[in-house]
């Protein structure tokens, strides 16, 4: 188990009747610097979405995200940090709800999200691309391609950044394809259901080493600049502004950018980013 950060074994998003479930140990709301010292422990909320989040095979939580809030939790003298694995449009729900005291799971900055919670200065800064069968052979490499065939069929994750970009174009009926993870969506892409699978440039990376079968095109030029931060309920400003005071010192640490390297971003490009850059994002 990876030291001070463990996941609530069986938890998952969402019970048969739709209902998130309850995070053991989470505030419930009014969360405060003392209160997560003396509860001894911050519960996030993740997806298992490589390299922003991942569950290693003893189901240790880890990723750049997760990384990045135990060590500034540490920092604030929080011991433990535990991560509840729910899909991305339950991240919000759950947080508002007091199931989980924050989420940090790549849950990129956009006007719809930022509307609802209090984000943090950005940790990561990401680009969008396809995943298509080898070769592209529909010569898939912009936002505007898919506009131009209406047969074009697009897997999105349900809830995502990415299901807001198509949802953001004029789109022909059933060219989007919704999938439940990340898993699914390379399902469907292999079985001809989707002509591409969009996701960001690092996850489809991550996925083609251990899945392989398609192609991952470059960063595509017309997708918004997407980050994320740590996102916070709006009930919980004090600690919120505690941690980001924190996340800024620890921003400008060597340790910040060997995590930021171990993943595969860039921490300047997270340095240089500013909430109110991403909140710009439609959807």
């Amino acid at each position: 188990m990876t030291t001070g950060l463990a996941l609530l074994a069986g938890m998952t998003a969402c019970s048969g009747d739709g209902k998130i479930p309850e995070a053991a140990g989470a505030s419930g709301g009014g969360l405060t610097v003392e209160k997560a010292k003396q509860q001894g422990t911050l519960n996030i909320a993740i997806g298992n979405e490589p390299p922003y989040t991942k569950i290693a095979g003893d189901g240790s939580v880890t990723g750049a995200e997760p990384d990045v809030v135990r060590a500034v939790a540490k920092r604030m003298g929080i011991k433990n940090v535990k991560g509840t694995v729910t899909p991305y449009d339950s991240m919000i729900p759950g947080l508002k709800a007091g199931r989980w005291d924050t989420v940090a799971a790549g849950l990129f900055m956009k006007q719809s999200r930022c509307s609802q919670v209090i984000y943090t200065s950005p940790v990561i800064v990401s680009t969008e691309s396809f995943a298509v069968p080898t070769g592209n052979p529909k010569k898939l490499t912009t936002i505007a391609d898919v506009t131009k065939d209406p047969k074009l069929k697009v897997a999105v994750l349900k809830g995502g950044f990415e299901e807001g970009i198509l949802d953001g174009i004029k789109l022909a009926g059933g060219q989007k394809v919704v999938v439940s993870d990340a898993q699914t969506g390379v399902e469907a892409l292999k079985s001809n259901r989707a002509d591409a699978f969009l996701l960001p440039t690092l996850s489809l990376t991550d996925l083609k080493k251990t899945t392989g079968g398609f192609d991952v095109t470059k960063a595509i030029s017309d997708a918004p600049v997407t980050g994320s931060g740590a996102a916070f309920a709006t009930t919980d400003k004090a600690f919120a502004d505690a941690y980001n005071a924190e996340l800024e010192k620890f921003k400008k640490t060597s340790e910040f950018d060997s995590i930021m390297s171990k993943w595969g971003f860039d921490a300047d490009a997270a340095r240089k980013a500013t909430v109110t850059e991403l909140c710009k994002s439609k959807g």
